[in-house]
């Protein structure tokens, strides 16, 4: 154990603290966790279960990290939550260990930004460069690809996937397949096209946006079965990299995409 822990915070013997690492005011860490280099927990933040959190990672007040799944079928059983390096979870966030039935882990990438009051469900998959905005949930086994957004309030059903790139706005309720690059809105959440301004932003080219657009359109408004759509996609933008990523996900999809 080494860098400040506060006189008032408990660290459990078994908790594996790297170096310089702050344990502010009445924090908890539990005997199974394993805590990166340069981590800081703030105040009354609790880091529980079999839980490994990377370097850099920043816990704000009142945060619940590494929690027993909210899932009426856990048992107790050794299930693990696995946190990457330089995450940002704000004011009351609650994050859970994984489920047998799950595969036993949830999964956090780099690089992620967790507004207050954020929840991921057990066994969800979560990538890099991710923001969930205030009060965003996500249902347990949901996955939730690199550089997606999901705006304040939205909530996320079990079992979903949010694409690459995706935006989700706030409020929203989302019960399939969110498409990659694009915004999906409302409640019941709806396409509403290519998320142009976010990918404008990213420095993405005018002819991958072009045809991320034109594929949108003949997907979803040239009246065509869903087979034959794709097809034409494939033919006609297949080459561009992303246009390809998006049709993969529509062939992948479990519960259907929402468009």
């Amino acid at each position: 154990m080494s860098g400040r822990i506060h006189e008032t915070a408990v660290v459990e013997t078994g908790a594996a603290i790297g170096s310089d690492v702050a344990v502010g005011p009445y924090c908890v860490v539990g005997p199974q966790v394993k805590l990166g280099d340069c981590c800081r927990l703030e105040s009354h933040v609790v880091l529980a279960g079999d839980t490994e959190i990377g370097p850099g990672c920043r816990f704000s007040p009142f945060s619940s990290i590494g929690g027993a799944p909210q899932d009426l079928k856990f048992r107790g059983e050794k299930t693990r939550l696995v946190i990457g390096k330089n995450n940002v979870f704000r004011e009351s966030n609650t994050i859970h260990v994984g489920t047998s039935g799950g595969g036993g882990v949830t999964s956090i990438g780099d690089d992620n930004f967790f507004m207050a009051t954020v929840h991921v469900g057990h066994d969800c998959q979560i990538g890099n460069s991710v923001i969930m905005a205030n009060g965003a949930t996500l249902g347990g086994h949901v996955t939730v690809m690199d550089g997606a957004t999901l705006g304040a309030y939205s909530g996320v059903h079990q079992f979903c996937r949010v694409g690459r790139r995706a935006y989700i706005g706030g409020f929203s309720v989302v019960t399939q397949d969110a498409l990659p690059y694009m915004l999906t809105v409302g409640n019941r959440a709806e396409g509403h096209g290519v998320n142009v301004i976010g990918l404008q932003r990213l420095g993405m080219p005018e002819s991958t946006i072009r045809a991320l657009r034109n594929a949108y359109r003949t997907l979803f408004r040239a009246k065509l079965g869903r087979r034959e759509a794709l097809a034409r996609v494939e033919e006609e933008w297949g080459g561009v990299a992303e246009v390809a990523e998006v049709i993969a996900f529509i062939r992948e999809s479990a519960r259907g995409v929402i468009g």
